[in-house]
């Protein structure tokens, strides 16, 4: 064993002239565990949360969205589209169109994203698990029905429970402004309320899932659609988005979850990099104390330092003793919170010890435990260690 390390480890392990300066090592030890815990546990939970976004998200953004480069609307028509229907790969494929509309109900009117869809997408979507009121059913006794956020039925005061049917507007194509105002160029359908559904708060207040036979009547359009949804077997990678790009060629865009939705998942990475950085800050302050340990280590330890000068020992390899002996607290620290934070977190996730406050649809604190957010502690937390510990060396030796 190397002789820094070895007097280093001897420091750590054995009983000092001085108790204070064990307490502080062991204060520094278990603090570093405390933040370490933190990390990890809080992480977990945040991706637990994350988890449910993306579900969510999920149930209403398909995996891959085929959508033109130019234009809005295109007819899916071609060899390229016909090698799409016999894919393996791809499970499931419908046909939407969306576009901005006005939606009025008894006087109220608000702005809208209504989005048609096909028989395909009414018969396997997941829309009916996220229903608050009514029944996902766009077919109600043969005649289109909606489906409305909740937060959209709300302001315009509508409940699936109404006779009276909503109505949306849309611009006539090719419509001049009449003299009798711009209302005159609007045209309008009538359709009634099925369901309202929860997904999120900006979905909640637009959006409006319709049958894709009227919405096509209201644009004006015949057989064009807006985007191609595609659902795959083994979930979309970089690999099968580059071969769908290549059979469909450079008119069409196609895109992923992240890529349909990219302001949203950065945000989401973003805000996990804060707390991440901003739990390895109160590491630092934490770690702050090894300074002060081993200050006083130094003026315990003279003799023996005098001593190793006599034999032959440079200044080099005092240092190193120090610095040995800070990030050795530091590690114990960091292994013991390791233990502590993932026991804790396979915990929550298996069993839910700890629950969530009246008021929400979870019972516990939802988390999900991944290897790279344990590395990264492990990194982050053994690099601060040695950091404080090669800063405070110097002063020491």
């Amino acid at each position: 064993m190397r002789t820094d390390l070895y007097i280093a480890r001897r420091y750590l392990v054995a009983k000092k002239s001085l108790g204070v300066i064990h307490v502080i090592s062991v204060i520094s030890a278990i603090g570093i565990a405390v933040g370490t815990a933190a990390l990890i546990l809080i992480l977990s939970i945040y991706n637990g949360f994350n988890r449910i976004i993306e579900s969510n998200l999920g149930d209403l953004t398909p995996d891959v969205l085929v959508t033109p480069v130019q234009g809005k609307y295109f007819v899916p028509e071609g060899p390229a589209f016909d090698a799409l229907m016999d894919d393996a790969r791809i499970t499931r494929i419908c046909s939407v169109v969306e576009e901005e509309v006005l939606l009025a109900y008894e006087g109220r009117q608000e702005l809208a994203r209504a989005k048609g869809v096909d028989a395909v997408y009414e018969e396997e979507s997941r829309l009916g698990l996220h229903t608050v009121d009514g029944v996902f059913d766009l077919h109600k006794n043969g005649l289109p029905h909606a489906a409305v956020g909740v937060n959209l039925a709300r302001k315009l005061g509508v409940l699936p429970q109404f006779v009276e049917p909503m109505t949306l507007y849309y611009p006539r194509r090719g419509a001049r402004i009449p003299l009798t105002g711009p209302a005159a160029a609007l045209g309008g359908i009538r359709i009634p309320l099925a369901c309202t559904v929860s997904i999120n708060a900006s979905t909640d207040d637009e959006l409006v899932v319709l049958p894709i036979e009227p919405l096509r009547g209201l644009l004006g359009l015949k057989d064009e659609v807006s985007g191609i949804e595609l659902t795959l077997a083994g979930g979309s990678d970089r690999r099968t988005l580059r071969s769908l790009q290549e059979l469909l060629g450079p008119d069409f865009r196609v895109q992923d979850r992240y890529r349909q939705q990219p302001a949203l998942y950065k945000m989401m990475r973003y805000e996990k990099l804060a707390i991440y950085l901003i739990l390895l800050f109160v590491v630092i302050i934490i770690a702050s104390n090894i300074f002060g340990s081993l200050s006083m280590l130094r003026i315990a330890k003279e003799q023996d330092m005098q001593t190793l000068r006599a034999l032959g020992a440079n200044e080099r390899l005092i240092r190193r003793i120090f610095v040995l002996e800070g990030w050795l607290v530091s590690l114990c620290g960091l292994v013991a919170g390791l233990m502590f934070g993932v026991g804790l977190a396979l915990l929550q996730q298996h069993f839910g010890i700890v629950k969530m406050p009246g008021g929400f649809f979870l019972q516990a604190y939802p988390v999900v435990l991944r290897a790279a957010d344990i590395l990264w502690t492990v990194l982050g937390v053994g690099a601060v260690g040695f950091l404080i510990s090669l800063l405070s060396a110097p002063k020491a030796a």
